[in-house]
């Protein structure tokens, strides 16, 4: 066994959703698949298709907290037995070996965290996407939800969490890593859902993914991001394409969190 500075490792995994019935159990199934033995906690903001029932049989806590990404992954931090945390969305696919792939990592006491790299479906959009997203975040720094982020727990609090902002809680959380120490990637990928860019548009998400991008690393207040991401989505919807639930999940949430565990 992998051992974190002579504790054994044990992982616990942070599943934020929000009306996510149609996957939320085949996503459980899979990850209890990929990821025995860790302990699975589903932190629902508020579902009203019934997600939060869904999962109850095939997670081991659900946490019930205010809607908004930062605050349901900070709820399910809280609640977590293990050591290492790991952040994973509910439209990914985790990759064979993971938890493995995780404690090889963790076992140099240095890291304080690491992330996966995203594979995305075919498609000479989905590919240029897929290499902007990496070499773009090497250069500035930023990796995403994503990419399934883990830390260390006791990492996890003295860096605060994610901070409850309206945009990019964690590329700001990433960031707060690498400044606590060494981040480490994968070279194994988390397959990643294209349904935002389905939803929105293929070449107009990315676009919009990289403009946003380059305006954060110059300083450009979140709160004006998340207003021109919106508006990006707006924009979408004008043209004629649908816009999913997930892209209102950057709402600020300015009231204090309320979570508790379904028993």
């Amino acid at each position: 066994m992998q051992k974190d500075i002579g504790v054994q490792l044990q992982f616990s995994i942070v599943v934020p959703v929000c009306n996510e019935a149609p996957l939320i159990r085949p996503f459980l199934h899979h990850l209890r698949g990929r990821a025995p033995g860790a302990e699975i906690i589903v932190v629902d903001g508020g579902s009203t298709d019934g997600t939060a029932e869904l999962a109850t049989d095939f997670c081991n806590q659900l946490i019930v907290s205010d809607r908004s990404r930062a605050v349901q992954m900070n709820a399910g931090a809280r609640t977590a037995h293990g050591n290492v945390l790991w952040f994973v969305h509910v439209d990914a696919q985790v990759p064979e070996g993971c938890l493995d792939e995780i404690a090889r990592i963790m076992d140099n006491p240095k890291v304080v965290g690491g992330y996966f790299r995203i594979l995305l479906p075919p498609g000479f959009v989905y590919r240029l996407t897929d290499s902007f997203a990496h070499y773009a975040g090497l250069l500035l720094r930023m990796r995403c939800g994503d990419h399934g982020i883990f830390c260390r727990r006791t990492v996890f609090a003295d860096i605060g969490g994610f901070p409850e902002v309206p945009l990019m809680e964690d590329v700001e959380f990433f960031r707060r890593l690498l400044r606590r120490g060494r981040v480490a990637h994968s070279h194994k990928r988390i397959l990643v859902s294209p349904r935002r860019y389905e939803a929105i548009g293929r070449a107009h998400l990315t676009l919009a993914y990289g403009f946003i991008a380059s305006l954060y690393a110059f300083g450009v207040p979140l709160p004006a991001l998340a207003s021109i991401y919106k508006r990006a989505c707006c924009q979408a919807r004008t043209a004629g394409l649908p816009t999913p639930s997930v892209i209102h999940r950057e709402r600020s949430v300015r009231r204090s969190p309320t979570a508790h565990t379904r028993v």
